[in-house]
């Protein structure tokens, strides 16, 4: 059948990606460059609307998050997040690893707080494996300290990230300045800055090096001296508290509805922090607060994670006053990989006493150690949930084992994912400006969202 009946006007109707058409609700102009299948009519009586994309590389948007925005003006009437492009297959490449390998994976999701990624896996393979009343004290306390100071570096990005996005670059060059004294002792402890694979289920990788407790100690005093430039530069500030206060408004109400967690509800009022309400690895024996705002905005979020990096700094004190001498890692050699590591000609290995061992003392030793590393342990048939207070809120890992040396399968609660469907509450009758102060308190992390 032929179509040379089809007039020009028709074609251009049906064509959804036009620059602009005539319509029953007036003229619709659509800015070309989505992948979304449909674009929704206007509403009667609207006059104007466009469709733009922020991101996925636009500098405000925290990595590779998309937002595709519905604009009258420069008011947003719709926002919607587009996520997946850093989607790493993180979880289900578990299922083909050991279960110390699937430290290595996990790391990586949330880059801006490793330990607490690797936290949470390890404390949920402990239960599995039945395990958590014989992790070595010393071992819990540096995973609390470690987690702590990861905790510091987290908030140092956001108000450096935040602060750049709002203009304000002194507040950029002061964060990152002070998350370089903490990531050189993540180097000193780990061997690396991030990614570390550092907590190990059983205990940790290996224990503190020589000097590492005063290297720690002698470098709190200097972040809290350096951390109160920032606090001087922004709080109180007339231009930061204009980009900020009643901005990204959320109230309790609708991070109940959402599911949000972190800094973003206790801008609410509530104090929720699971170091408070389920405690893990024995925050419930430490002295520190959880501060709150009532304020609902981005400002109060600010506020809450500049003193939420003082208490800190209060636990990481009580560690080093707790580290006794000890092992580091589980006594049942079944589980626990060599902890006790040396720094040679060829890098970072296995101390020479145990290579001694394995290979010139005990014939069952070497077997047990290459079984162990080539298939590693059996953890029994279960499932578990196990949840920790990331600096972006509840962190959880879900996971089951079918009895296996892998798991059946792993699922991570990332709190990042969880918070991004505030940013159509936040942003949905506020200007465009607004949008970028409203996603940069929630401080998202697109490893911890696409996984």
């Amino acid at each position: 059948m032929s179509t040379d009946n089809i007039t020009a006007e028709e074609d251009i109707i049906e064509d959804a990606y036009a620059g602009s058409y005539e319509s029953n609700a007036g003229t619709i102009y659509n800015v070309a460059g989505g992948d979304w299948d449909t674009i929704a009519p206007a509403p009667e009586g609207e006059q104007e609307r466009i469709v733009v994309n922020m991101g996925p590389q636009h500098p405000s948007t925290h990595g590779v998050l998309r937002l595709i925005l519905e604009l009258e003006g420069e008011t947003v009437t719709a926002a919607t997040c587009g996520i997946g492009y850093l989607h790493t297959g993180i979880e289900k490449n578990m299922e083909f690893r050991t279960w110390v390998q699937g430290v290595t994976f996990v790391t990586r999701m949330d880059y801006l707080s490793p330990f607490f990624n690797e936290t949470a896996y390890c404390l949920g393979v402990e239960k599995l494996l039945g395990i958590t009343d014989q992790i070595p004290e010393r071992a819990t306390v540096i995973r609390v300290m470690m987690m702590e100071l990861n905790r510091i570096s987290s908030h140092l990005v956001a108000l450096a990230t935040g602060g750049m996005e709002l203009g304000a670059l002194t507040a950029m060059i002061f964060g990152f300045r002070e998350r370089e004294l903490i990531l050189d002792i993540f180097e000193m402890v780990t061997g690396l800055r991030m990614n570390s694979a550092y907590i190990r289920p059983g205990g940790v990788a290996q224990d503190l090096p020589v000097g590492a407790e005063q290297k720690i100690r002698d470098t709190l005093p200097l972040l809290r001296k350096r951390m109160k430039d920032t606090t001087d530069l922004l709080v109180g500030n007339t231009i930061w508290m204009g980009r900020t206060v009643g901005v990204g408004y959320l109230d309790l109400a609708g991070c109940m509805a959402l599911g949000i967690t972190g800094p973003v509800l206790r801008s609410t009022g509530l104090p929720h922090d699971l170091r408070k309400s389920q405690p893990y690895c024995g925050y419930e024996t430490y002295e520190f607060d959880v501060p709150t705002q009532t304020t609902c905005d981005a400002y109060g979020r600010f506020l809450i994670r500049v003193a939420e990096m003082q208490e800190s700094l209060k636990i990481v004190e009580q560690c080093l006053d707790r580290l006794q001498p000890g092992p580091v890692m589980v006594a049942d050699k079944k589980i626990a990989w060599p902890s006790q590591l040396s720094i040679g000609s060829d890098g970072q290995g296995n101390s020479p006493e145990h290579i001694k061992h394995i290979m010139a003392e005990s014939m069952e030793a070497l077997i047990h150690h290459f079984k162990l590393v080539t298939e590693g342990f059996t953890v029994p048939p279960g499932q578990v949930y196990s949840a920790i207070e990331s600096p972006r809120g509840e962190l959880g890992a879900h996971i089951v084992s079918a009895g296996g040396t892998r798991p059946y399968r792993v699922h991570f609660r990332d709190p990042s994912f969880t918070n991004l469907q505030a940013v159509s509450a936040m942003s949905e009758g506020s200007m465009i400006a607004d949008v970028i102060g409203a996603v940069a308190s929630i401080d998202p992390v697109m490893g911890g969202v696409d996984r």
